[in-house]
């Protein structure tokens, strides 16, 4: 391998025999510190950040020796993601009653669901997913899924979850329990009379 490499065996024993320099000694010490840093902050500072807390604490360093430590570690800051407000209660809109009153127990399927909406961040942007949830089975019956929050987005949801109910799965004695209910609020809100009472 010596004569390959075109170096005297004294010279490669040497070099294996040599201890670190203390260059790579403090890079050494120094990852530690950056990787401690790091996880401090879950992942979400950077160099220069990572660079005023060692600081802070008395260690001499600069930014680029960081971020390059940081690159041959393969640590990269997360952005965190923006907060998106989706729920606004200051308006004059009527509220709906509360029904069930925290009872979140049902004894059959399609008698109780509850819905709620929330929003997904994808890679082209903001997707708001309103769902409805069937209590007895703890099944999704309904969704929908748009770039804005309206009542359009509920009422596909509510649709779909009434298509599921009148579906031939659905069983016989409890198909149109609170059809007529969910009708009336769909008929209120989104003014289609698409699905009908049977």
């Amino acid at each position: 391998m010596c004569r390959s490499l075109k170096v005297s065996r004294s010279g490669y024993y040497e070099w294996r025999s040599r201890p670190p320099s203390d260059r790579t000694q403090a890079n050494t010490a120094l990852t530690e510190h950056v990787q401690r840093v790091y996880a401090e902050h879950k992942g979400r500072a950077g160099a220069p950040r990572i660079t005023k807390q060692l600081r802070q604490e008395g260690q001499p360093v600069g930014k680029n020796r960081v971020a390059r430590l940081m690159r041959t570690e393969q640590l990269r800051a997360k952005a965190a993601r923006k907060y998106k407000a989706t729920t606004n209660s200051n308006h004059s809109l009527p509220v709906a009653p509360n029904l069930l009153e925290q009872d979140f127990s049902a004894d059959a399927s399609n008698r109780k669901w509850v819905s709620d909406i929330t929003y997904v961040a994808t890679d082209e942007g903001w997707l708001y997913l309103a769902v409805v949830l069937d209590l007895y089975s703890r099944l999704v019956v309904g969704w929908a899924m748009s770039e804005r929050m309206t009542a359009q987005l509920v009422c596909d949801a509510l649709q779909m979850a009434l298509g599921v109910a009148r579906s031939p799965l659905a069983s016989s004695s409890t198909r149109t329990v609170g059809a007529n209910t969910a009708q009336a609020i769909i008929n209120a809100f989104c003014g289609t009379t698409a699905w009908c009472a049977a």
